[in-house]
């Protein structure tokens, strides 16, 4: 398993990356904008292939207050399914099952969304994940 990124959200993008990239010294690596979704994300880090922050500006205006800005922690894994069907063992909650071979949340006992990403190409989709549709809201 490896450690990808963190993501926060803001409202005060100017402010955020002069913060992150001026003052601490962080590259921007990527940019991918979502008209659809109505957001940017920006990924941050000291170098390539190093941990990122993931900053997720939100293009309609919203408040964040008391930490509600943070969005969750990101893991590359082997294999997706197996690593969900370990956690299904454990009784950790899966809030959007791996039904595209590729991305899976789950929860941490903190209430802490984890994002699970395949690793290499996706895997085929298998049951029984994709006839998951009705777990989480993702």
């Amino acid at each position: 398993m490896k450690y990808l990124h963190a993501m926060i959200r803001t409202n005060k993008l100017e402010e955020t990356l002069f913060f992150y990239c001026d003052l601490m010294g962080l590259q921007l690596l990527r940019k991918r904008d979502s008209e659809s979704g109505r957001f940017s994300l920006y990924f941050l880090a000291t170098h390539e292939g190093a941990p990122e922050i993931e900053v997720t500006h939100n293009w309609d205006e919203k408040e964040y207050t008391n930490g509600d800005n943070f969005g969750h922690f990101a893991f590359r894994v082997d294999n997706i399914y197996t690593q969900c069907d370990t956690f299904i063992q454990a009784g950790v909650e899966i809030l959007r099952p791996p039904r595209d071979g590729h991305m899976a949340f789950v929860k941490d006992p903190n209430n802490i969304s984890i994002e699970l990403l395949q690793n290499g190409e996706d895997l085929e989709p298998i049951e029984p994940w994709i006839s998951m549709e009705n777990i989480g809201s993702w």
